[in-house]
């Protein structure tokens, strides 16, 4: 799992950055480096998800999530399966108020050589936290998928600041 992980960031944060010499890449990846777009309808499941966060409605889509679903979350937690990432995400969102959700872009990627559908997403959430304090974050999510269509991953890296 933690190969995955780092293959995973290292194959989309990088992809396209690093420099080709004599024609070959400086580095390799662990995961994979042939990509392609994928079937939009994996995007529309994580914006739904999204949409679902920050209505507060969060057991509204839960079939779309895999029973044995990993998230590695911003502040370094691991959480696995499905009913521990349903209670804390619960948890969280029922501690803050006036959650406002922004989405700059998302893709659709599949990943040729391992047949394995990701999506991509960038955006902005604001919010009260339950002290009263207003937060801005920047959010970058990569959400993975098992062969059921279910979400079976999910990454994700807060940042301050705007676009």
């Amino acid at each position: 799992m933690k190969k995955f992980i780092l293959a995973t960031l290292v194959a989309l944060s990088f992809a396209g950055i690093c420099r080709a010499q004599a024609g070959k890449m400086l580095y390799k990846a662990d995961y994979s480096s042939s990509f392609t777009m994928a079937d939009p309808s994996y995007s529309e499941k994580v914006l739904t998800l999204w949409k679902d966060y920050e209505n507060n409605t969060l057991d509204k889509h839960a079939d779309m999530i895999s029973d044995t679903v990993t998230m590695l979350l911003a502040d370094g937690t691991l959480v696995k399966g499905k009913a521990n990432n349903m209670a804390g995400v619960k948890d969280f969102r029922g501690s803050i108020k006036n959650l406002k959700v922004k989405v700059d872009a998302w893709m659709s990627i599949k990943s040729l050589d391992r047949d394995e559908n990701l999506v991509c997403v960038w955006g902005n959430e604001t919010f009260t936290d339950k002290d009263g304090k207003q937060v801005s974050r920047r959010m970058q999510e990569v959400w993975g998928f098992n062969s059921a269509g279910k979400v079976s991953l999910m990454l994700q890296y807060v940042g301050q600041g705007s676009m």
